[in-house]
């Protein structure tokens, strides 16, 4: 079965867009006729529209969003991807780091919704997507910042999808398991890599994509749920046969 996506009129503000997951996304909205606005600290090497915005500043998201909003008179999709993940052992982390992890990871994405859902409240349409980790289950050594702020944010898409349903916006949360970016490269060298390639493997972002146009769509009729990529394509077909 094959599925294509229209994007057409539609605007998707996707944070931390410029490397990975999001601007394998921010690629793929184009490619289905929408807007793809892309949040970031760094400038996307590729063609889209971008604002520099670190997004754990409450006020220059919001101002960021009003921009958008003035320019388009619409955001349709919020991919809410912004994170940082380093490795350090809980008894070696430093208050800013551990305060900044937070700051990028949870309290970033609790200022992008708080200045777009608004805005799909009153136009009775909108979707939210927030990521997870595998990690906020299991844990790591040397992930504990980054779990932590993962697991909170399941806590909070949960809550704020109960606060917006009725209005007809959907808060969904996606897991995209082990995906090959700058971001976890930094974060699981030499024998971190090795461990993830030889149990549910490594994926590429554009294995993603699928799944967060899926959310992003009309098509995806829930709110509130967990949308797990499991394992990478190439370990299941070690698996098979």
């Amino acid at each position: 079965m094959k599925v294509t996506f229209d994007a057409t009129g539609e605007v998707v503000v996707i944070t931390g867009g410029a490397q990975g997951i999001g601007a394998a996304l921010a690629r793929a909205v184009t490619a289905c006729g929408g807007t793809a606005v892309v949040f970031d600290v760094v400038k996307p090497g590729f063609d889209v529209d971008y604002v520099e915005v670190d997004v754990a500043d409450r006020s220059a998201v919001g101002s960021a969003v009003r921009a958008v909003v003035s320019r388009y008179g619409r955001i349709d999709g919020l991919v809410a991807g912004a994170a940082v993940q380093r490795r350090t052992p809980v008894v070696e982390l430093e208050p800013a780091e551990w305060t900044r992890t937070l700051q990028v990871n949870l309290d970033g994405v609790v200022w992008a919704c708080q200045a777009v859902v608004p805005h799909m409240v009153s136009r009775r349409s909108g979707s939210v997507v927030v990521f997870t980790s595998g990690l906020a289950v299991t844990g790591y050594a040397g992930a504990a910042a980054y779990a932590s702020s993962k697991a909170a944010l399941t806590a909070f898409a949960k809550s704020l999808a109960a606060e917006v349903a009725e209005h007809r916006v959907r808060v969904n949360v996606a897991a995209p398991g082990v995906i090959d970016t700058e971001q976890f490269r930094g974060a699981n060298a030499g024998t971190d890599r090795e461990h993830w390639q030889d149990t549910i493997g490594i994926g590429d972002p554009e294995d993603v994509v699928g799944p967060l146009l899926f959310l992003l769509s009309d098509a995806a009729a829930m709110t509130g749920s967990v949308l797990t990529r499991e394992r990478a394509f190439a370990k299941l077909a070690t698996f098979a046969e």
